[in-house]
């Protein structure tokens, strides 16, 4: 998410309690989480584990809760609860933003529409769809009955065996063309953009998670689930039930058979089957193999 205006990383410190180290006038310009972190924003970051990662990302200032060294050029924000901190900035700078009515709503009825929502023309909703607060439609889209396009992210942090939810203040993009059938559910960026590319076609009962960034003329078959932070590229197929992992990126014009588990990252214009899923002729073969499996063993007992 970009804030509505630059705020210093003085100003944050004062303003969230936190003891800082850097330049007091260093410009902070938004806020995101690790997998879309670019210049300009803050992220945080509390397990020594990722420690590096977050600290030579594309970030500007980070939230940490240990005193370290800190990279050139950037600023640091050091509290006892980064996480905490992290959704009261998110909090803060989301509700400085303006927001309006959707003044349209007469003309979707049976549909509820948020604040803050752009819909294009030619756009078809169905009964019961949800479209809800800062969606962005293109034109020439369809989304079918009871679809939920925009609720908040599934991202969680477990502490003392409960778990906080990360305040959700990123957004949902649809691009031109793109059709969703019925029974969807397309989750907001947990704090940037979850995107569907022009053209894309997408059955009933798809769940898209946050953050995820699906390319052009994709075609998903019912009860694909794609976790957060996925990179999807252009013209990817996937059959009905596949299954894919968070983080991880598709190249263009890779097709995943049916009830395939993508679980690591896969290049483009190949076919995968399986679960975890690999290239489709190898899975056979593997298959092929093992259905031997129980003959070889009572010819070698």
């Amino acid at each position: 998410m970009k804030f509505s205006r630059p705020y210093t990383l003085s100003f944050l410190s004062e303003q969230f309690q936190c003891s800082p180290v850097g330049a007091p006038d260093l410009m902070i310009t938004g806020i995101n989480e690790i997998h879309r972190v670019v210049s300009g924003d803050i992220v945080f970051v509390d397990h020594p584990k990722y420690y590096d990662k977050a600290l030579t990302s594309n970030a500007s200032v980070i939230i940490i809760d240990k005193h370290v060294e800190c990279p050139e050029g950037k600023g640091l924000l050091i509290t006892d609860y980064p996480f905490a901190v992290f959704n009261q900035i998110s909090r803060f700078g989301y509700m400085q933003k303006a927001r309006e009515p959707f003044n349209r709503s007469a003309d979707y009825p049976g549909v509820f529409i948020g604040k803050n929502v752009t819909i294009g023309t030619n756009v078809q909703l169905g009964p019961g769809a949800c479209i809800l607060d800062d969606t962005v439609i293109g034109n020439d889209v369809v989304i079918g009955p009871n679809t939920v396009i925009g609720h908040t992210a599934f991202y969680f942090k477990k502490s003392n065996h409960q778990y906080a939810a990360m305040f959700s203040c990123g957004n949902v993009t649809i691009a031109d063309q793109v059709e969703i059938g019925a029974n969807c559910t397309i989750d907001r960026g947990v704090t940037d953009v979850t995107y569907i590319g022009t053209g894309t076609k997408i059955d009933n009962l798809v769940q898209i998670g946050h953050d995820t960034r699906i390319g052009e003329h994709c075609l998903f078959a019912s009860q694909v689930g794609i976790a957060g932070c996925v990179d999807i590229g252009d013209r990817v197929t996937m059959w009905g039930q596949v299954g894919c992992a968070s983080g991880i990126s598709i190249g263009n014009d890779a097709v995943i058979l049916a009830q395939s588990g993508i679980s690591k990252s896969l290049d483009g214009n190949a076919t995968y089957f399986g679960s975890p899923c690999s290239e489709v002729r190898e899975k056979f073969k593997e298959m092929a193999a093992l259905k031997q499996l129980p003959d070889f063993l009572r010819k070698h007992q």
